[in-house]
């Protein structure tokens, strides 16, 4: 396995570096594709210090290397014909949950996604208001 998984990004990237990226899974046979979203870093909580009562928060890195999308067609057409007859493209980078969202979400738009047939994407979520440290 490389150290991006199955996944091929346009450039090298750091992991480090991003929150997540947002990506394309293509079936080779049908020409069906899948617009979404992974992040690279998941938080989870750890049980607090001997005599404290405030749990502690911490990182680690999420399954994004194996990952093949949320969508139940789209895995079950994995599970059927095999990872090898799918294309696992990053399109973009993000370095923050918003960005990520709206990068998503804009990708989603501009291929007009939900209503054609030729893609796996059957709806879309909701995104919050701009921080203002968001870069658009």
């Amino acid at each position: 396995m490389s150290k991006y998984g199955h996944w091929k990004p346009k450039k090298p990237f750091n992991p480090d570096e991003h929150y997540g990226f947002v990506y394309c899974i293509t079936n080779t046979q049908t020409g069906e594709k899948y617009i979404g979203q992974k992040q690279l870093w998941s938080k989870f909580k750890r049980p607090p210090l001997k005599g404290r009562k405030n749990k502690r928060h911490a990182t680690r890195e999420s399954d994004w290397k194996t990952y093949t999308g949320s969508s139940n067609r789209l895995n079950a057409d994995i599970e059927k014909l095999g990872k090898d007859k799918f294309k696992f493209e990053i399109l973009e980078m993000f370095e923050s949950k918003w960005e990520l969202n709206y990068g998503e979400y804009r990708k989603i738009i501009k291929e007009d996604a939900i209503p054609k047939k030729e893609y796996y994407n059957e709806f879309l979520g909701r995104i919050g208001k701009c921080p203002n440290k968001a870069k658009y």
